[in-house]
């Protein structure tokens, strides 16, 4: 069985490690690398917000309410609520009419230090488009608003909007939805769990939607291409899949999650990738993708260097002094 470790160093002592649970395939079928975990269930969390985005991008709300590519892509986002990201959601809630506490996702401090300690140092508190997921909530509101269906309730597993969801995942990964692999996500909104298997599917589908050859294609195409031309507002400036987004020239569109999960898809190449951290941590990630990145080539050289350069893999104290690594390694 093949593993991918990654490894955290102090001086020359292994202080952790961890495990991930992995699986990157081509479009033609074949298995570039596995750790043999395709059948385990996990919850994707925010690493799936793409297909939540869907039914919002096919419901005309975008052109009713005039919304812009950046909104599109918030839409898909876990922000980290830097000012940039604020003014667009802002903008979001003035163009249609709704207020804050039409939000079910709850308030949370910005994720950004930086913004965060704005708003302490200006005695303000924050509200709820400064959650990370305010912009899906803001898309599922919008999109409710568009098709008519009650706002009040917009979160529950029966709402009508929630079944367009259901139907998207059911569509992409080719399988059914149980409601025992349900769960409800940090912001409040459903969480599904899914095989990694069924996830290698529905990036399948993503690539072949987003080339015209599955269904909602008009509308992948739309969502994606708005997420690759505004990288930082799927996530942020220091973020995973920001950054890769640009490092790879806007050719790998990619999502994270919370809880170490990270999916991939290589939109020229066709190679695509999941990846769960055993144990949750999330920090072992841009180590993992660089590895895989190298030892497949899905990035190439020139990419790579500007990777490197992006994610230092030593490790430094508060001081500047190195005391250690981190480093991933393919048995």
């Amino acid at each position: 069985m093949s593993k991918l470790t990654t490894l955290i160093s102090r001086g020359s002592i292994l202080e952790s490690l961890h495990e991930i649970k992995c699986f990157i395939g081509s479009l033609d079928g074949k298995t570039i690398f596995s750790t043999n975990s395709e059948k385990d269930v996990i919850y994707p969390r925010s690493s799936i917000k793409i297909f939540q985005g869907i039914p919002f991008a096919a419901s005309y709300a975008i052109k009713r309410y005039n919304l812009n590519k950046k909104q599109i892509a918030l839409s898909c986002s876990s922000h980290c609520g830097e000012n940039f990201h604020i003014k667009e959601l802002k903008n979001w809630l003035i163009k249609t009419k709704l207020k804050p506490s039409n939000l079910k996702c709850g308030i949370h401090n910005p994720l950004d230090k930086k913004t965060s300690e704005e708003i302490f140092k200006a005695n303000l508190k924050p509200f709820q488009v400064h959650n990370n997921c305010s912009g899906k909530h803001l898309a599922m509101l919008s999109s409710c608003l568009a098709n008519k269906y009650p706002i009040e309730n917009y979160v529950n597993f029966d709402h009508p909007h929630q079944n367009n969801i259901r139907n998207i995942f059911s569509k992409f990964t080719e399988s059914k939805i149980i409601k025992k692999n349900f769960g409800i996500d940090g912001c409040s909104a459903p969480q599904y769990a899914f095989k990694i298997n069924e996830l290698a599917t529905a990036l399948i589908n993503l690539f072949n939607s987003y080339h015209g050859n599955f269904e909602y294609a008009e509308n992948v195409k739309f969502v994606v291409n708005s997420i690759l031309a505004n990288p930082l507002f799927i996530g942020g400036s220091k973020n995973l899949d920001s950054n890769l987004i640009k490092i790879s020239n806007k050719k790998i569109f990619c999502k994270g999650g919370a809880e170490g999960v990270f999916i991939f898809l290589h939109l020229k190449k066709g190679i695509f990738g999941i990846l769960k951290v055993v144990d949750g941590n999330e920090r072992v990630l841009p180590s993992a993708l660089y590895t895989l990145c190298k030892k497949f080539k899905i990035l190439s050289k020139e990419e790579l260097k500007i990777f490197n350069s992006w994610n230092s893999f030593d490790l430094y104290n508060h001081a500047k002094v190195k005391i250690g690594d981190i480093k991933t390694i393919i048995e």
